[in-house]
């Protein structure tokens, strides 16, 4: 549903203004060079006293060469954010980055629910009480006229399946507002829709779609995670080979190759700085209620019943259970004795 009718991946990315990333990327790419040197270089003293050497000569370069260098690496990072950009759809899978979220930690799902479902879990625990006293008047008007030792325990069963039943009923249903006579009926949980925006908009942007959670699963996802790295080396390698030549060298691609892959492993340390950015450029949490605001009643009754619905036949037939052992107790305490029902003998005289 978050991809397919509440948000439009391309269209919140183009809200991030490259430059800007740029501007906080930058201070990041000669920590990850110079961290990347001293990788590949042996783990020796003389092996650090050329790790170093780089840092140096950069520091006694003319300003002017410095400035250029700076520019080609802003200039890297700007054109490797609109290469994202251009591309997200291929480099962020939504559907997977919130599954993979809520299987590793189950309670996801769960926490969702209670905010988002907790009133109508509240009416469908309450609920009981007042459809319960209510079908038990007519239960005891049957009992008056129909005098059985199980007719309590075979009302109860009635009783509780029907309680759970029209609870279920007056929660989900009906999805449009209906007018009778001067009352307007609509499912409890339809009513509350903007309420119920809020909160599950809230949950995914604070701590679903987050900026680190995104970014980790562009990094990580076997479904995007070639995408972005193919497209980190390109951009990654023409960068490196445009300064090296113009401070002339010239390394072997294999160096070039070798350290495009070290970049990439080591690049999750490094975006750290843009989380902040990212989070409040993006405005999931508006984007996510203003849509889910406008969803029609059809459309909003599949955020929530989907989860009943896998487990509806279950709630309807406990409370059919229970009403039964209710009624058993209550046929013990008035008889003494607890007898079941001879359904055979029911049958036939219902026959």
């Amino acid at each position: 549903m978050v991809t397919t009718q509440l948000l439009s991946v391309q269209e919140v990315f183009r809200r991030l203004d490259p430059h800007k990333l740029a501007d906080l990327l930058a201070p990041e790419v000669p920590k990850l060079g110079q961290s990347i040197i001293e990788d590949v270089l042996p783990k020796t003293s003389w092996g650090s006293a050329l790790a170093n050497i780089p840092r140096a000569i950069f520091v006694g370069l003319p300003l002017h060469t410095k400035d250029i260098i700076q520019k080609m690496n802003h200039n890297f990072l700007k054109d490797f954010a609109i290469a994202m950009q251009d591309n997200i759809d291929s480099l962020l899978n939504v559907r997977n980055c919130v599954v993979n979220q809520m299987l590793m930690d189950r309670t996801m799902l769960g926490t969702l629910f209670q905010k988002c479902g907790k009133k109508e879990l509240d009416f469908l625990t309450n609920s009981g009480l007042w459809f319960g006293f209510i079908l038990g008047l007519i239960q005891m008007m049957v009992a008056l006229f129909w005098e059985n030792p199980w007719s309590l325990s075979i009302g109860g069963a009635i009783v509780g399946l029907a309680t759970n039943w029209l609870a279920l009923k007056w929660i989900f249903e009906p999805i449009n507002p209906t007018k009778v006579g001067p009352f307007i009926l609509q499912g409890q949980f339809l009513r509350r829709q903007k309420e119920v925006a809020a909160e599950f908009s809230s949950f995914f942007a604070n701590n679903i779609l987050t900026s680190e959670k995104m970014f980790h699963s562009i990094l990580t996802d076997p479904a995007t995670s070639p995408a972005f790295s193919e497209l980190f080396s390109r951009h990654f390698m023409k960068f490196a080979a445009a300064v090296t030549s113009g401070l002339r060298i010239l390394p072997e691609a294999q160096v070039l190759d070798m350290a495009a892959k070290r970049a990439m492993e080591k690049l999750p340390n490094h975006i750290d700085v843009l989380h902040s950015y990212v989070d409040k450029k993006l405005q999931l949490q508006e984007t996510l209620r203003t849509s889910m605001e406008g969803m029609t009643s059809a459309q909003f009754e599949r955020v929530l019943h989907p989860i009943f619905e896998e487990d509806e036949l279950t709630l309807i037939l406990a409370g059919a259970a229970l009403g039964f052992a209710a009624g058993l107790v209550q046929q013990g305490l008035e008889t003494g004795s607890i007898k079941l029902p001879n359904f055979k003998k029911s049958i036939s005289w219902v026959a």
